[in-house]
């Protein structure tokens, strides 16, 4: 692949604004493409869930790896990366640069530091999946890979599972593929963090789901768990909580309340996966994204001398 230099990273927590700000930079810079780093972006169908880009700003201003999936069909991370360096070679070919937009931590360490992924066990994980408790596979995963055991939460199944599949099948702690999560080798791609104090995450995780729904959530969640989610969908913010609320196992109020609760969790990590990252420019935002636009551009512009 051609350098990589000039590409730029735009990252921060769910409902912290990434995606205006980056329309906003792509409409000044027209020489910019958006590149999603969101690993539920992909799938088709899950638009108002996913705060995905309207078709008029996909129109205006290309976008990569949005809607390129079925909700019924397993995404890799590897899949992920492989899909990624295929945009970023076809950008690049146009003479174009890409902005990597997202927040979905691994898939974004994926790519910009070109990580190994390890393979599939599907044996191993069957009998993964036939524990039902969750704390006891962590318990496992503490014995055999302690250091990625302490990254996990012990009610992140997905990803205990996942670290036990590659820890067994390869023989080879999960944590011991590339060069790990806690290493932060020189990258060719300027990442640009924004930062929102919590208060307002919080509030904007609401507001959001409260347009969401007015927009037609519901009948999209209905839609989308009717016809089934794969494991790699199934984790989508939201869809699970007022799918509840859809099957009459709760009210709409504790649905809200959980998604709510949920999002904002999920915030929480990924502000903390990012702050690891020394590598990263942070900017502070008072309430809008677009109060940074001006700075953002700055840096855009000096790593491209323009």
């Amino acid at each position: 692949m051609a350098s990589l230099n000039g590409h730029l990273v735009l990252l921060g927590t769910t409902a912290s604004g990434k995606s205006s700000l980056a329309i906003e930079i792509a409409k000044k810079r027209p020489m910019v493409e958006i590149l999603s780093m969101d690993s539920m972006a992909i799938y088709k169908g899950m638009d108002i869930g996913t705060a995905t880009p309207s078709e008029e700003e996909q129109k205006e201003i290309r976008h990569h790896l949005i809607n390129i999936a079925k909700p019924t069909e397993e995404f890799s991370v590897s899949q992920f990366q492989e899909a990624a360096k295929n945009s970023l070679r076809d950008i690049e070919k146009r003479k174009q640069k890409a902005l990597l937009v997202g927040g979905t931590g691994l898939h974004l360490r994926a790519v910009i530091d070109d990580l190994t992924i390890p393979g599939q066990f599907p044996e191993v994980k069957r009998e993964l999946e036939s524990e039902n408790d969750s704390v006891k596979l962590h318990a496992r995963l503490k014995e055999l890979d302690p250091a990625a055991a302490n990254k996990m939460e012990p009610t992140n199944r997905r990803r205990i599972i996942r670290a036990l599949e590659v820890t067994i099948g390869a023989d080879k702690p999960f944590s011991g593929f590339g060069p790990g999560m806690d290493s932060y080798p020189p990258t060719p791609f300027t990442q640009i963090g924004i930062h929102l104090s919590r208060d307002s995450i919080d509030e904007k995780i609401f507001k959001r789901y409260t347009k969401q729904i007015d927009d037609g959530f519901l009948e999209e969640v209905e839609q989308i768990m009717r016809d089934g989610v794969s494991r790699t969908a199934a984790p989508a913010l939201g869809y699970s909580e007022f799918y509840s609320y859809l099957c009459g196992e709760c009210s709409f109020e504790e649905a809200m309340e959980k998604a709510v609760v949920a999002t904002r969790k999920f915030a929480r990590r990924q502000e903390r996966w990012f702050r690891r990252d020394p590598r990263i420019t942070w900017f502070e935002v008072e309430q809008d994204s677009l109060e940074v636009v001006d700075s953002v551009l700055k840096i855009f512009d000096e790593i491209n001398k323009i």
